[in-house]
């Protein structure tokens, strides 16, 4: 459903970070629409002017650190 804003912000990171490193931005119709220094205060503020859903909360940093994770699990015999 906003695989357009995640992409918005995988193309233009490495600009995004230069401004914005740090913040927590929402990202709609593909473009930055505002910044934020907590994920609470962006959620909160990004649901006053804009429907849930329509809008991505994206942390900005370099890298990939901000938007992958790994999990791990024990390899366990019995």
């Amino acid at each position: 459903m906003l695989e357009n804003e995640f992409q918005y912000y995988l193309d233009h990171q490495d600009e995004l970070v230069k401004l914005y490193n740090g913040k927590f931005l929402i990202i709609k119709d593909k473009k930055v629409v505002a910044a934020y220094d907590s994920k609470d205060d962006a959620y909160f503020e990004g649901q006053k002017n804009n429907e849930l859903g329509t809008f991505l909360i994206q942390y900005c940093s370099p890298g990939n650190m901000a938007y992958t994770q790994t999990f791990y699990s024990l390899n366990v015999a019995f």
